[in-house]
């Protein structure tokens, strides 16, 4: 009597796929924008120590906002297979996997952010630690959850890259579409690279992020629309 839950419908699964990348774009610019962007300046380790100790409560709603990415993220691959695996069901599974590696990737950076908070809370042992000790081992936290960040990015890249070639191989109208998610998922790898490769990547660091954040935000946003719009139905050729 009770249905599994991959029976449900691929118009279902496109519109929680769909009502999730909504939710996720509001808590990552949040997370990223309005916390990490405020609190963290990447030149001064004592200031942004400070900064999260006088904001903790924000720097804590920041993590959660994240968590709560974590989690819908997961969901979302799971749903995407579903609207997809009408289309090919291999690639489709290779997708889910891709995106469910960088949303593991994004679980163990969130560590580091536990980690700075211990390290703010003035907790007894950390009296064996100088201030200045005790700002470096933050920042280098900080930076630590990019880094782990920006390798799950890779593999959210792939991911991107694999809906789009289901898009174009799909037979809908929106073929153009399909091929901004590759550009997208190509952005994100080029730019993981590009970390790796430059020694003096900040310097071209504003230049890279406009590589990364149009086609990134013109797309992902374009396929939640067409997700909650059209994504699963049968004139889509994807049930």
């Amino acid at each position: 009597m009770t249905r599994h839950l991959t029976d449900i419908a691929p118009r279902k699964a496109a519109l929680i796929a769909g009502f999730g990348y909504l939710l996720i774009f509001v808590l990552a610019i949040f997370a990223n924008f309005f916390v990490r962007e405020q609190l963290v300046d990447p030149d001064d380790a004592a200031a942004t120590f400070a900064n999260v100790a006088d904001s903790e409560f924000l720097f804590r709603l920041g993590l959660v906002a994240f968590l709560i990415v974590f989690v819908a993220d997961v969901v979302i691959a799971w749903a995407l297979y579903i609207v997809f695996r009408g289309v090919n069901t291999s690639v489709s599974l290779l997708a889910a996997w891709f995106r469910l590696v960088y949303t593991a990737f994004l679980g163990v950076a969130l560590i580091f952010f536990f980690v700075v908070l211990q390290l703010a809370s003035g907790a007894a042992y950390l009296a064996a630690f100088e201030q200045g000790a005790l700002e470096a081992q933050a920042m280098l936290s900080l930076e630590a959850f990019d880094y782990a960040w920006l390798i799950g990015l890779v593999s959210f890249g792939l991911h991107l890259m694999l809906l789009g070639y289901l898009m174009l191989s799909s037979g809908v109208a929106w073929r153009v579409l399909g091929l901004l998610l590759t550009v997208a998922g190509a952005a994100y790898i080029f730019d993981t690279l590009a970390h790796a490769l430059l020694a003096d990547y900040t310097d071209y660091a504003s230049v890279f992020l406009l590589i990364v954040a149009v086609p990134s935000v013109v797309a992902e946003l374009t396929f939640a629309v067409w997700l909650l719009a059209r994504g699963g139905r049968p004139q889509e050729a994807l049930a």
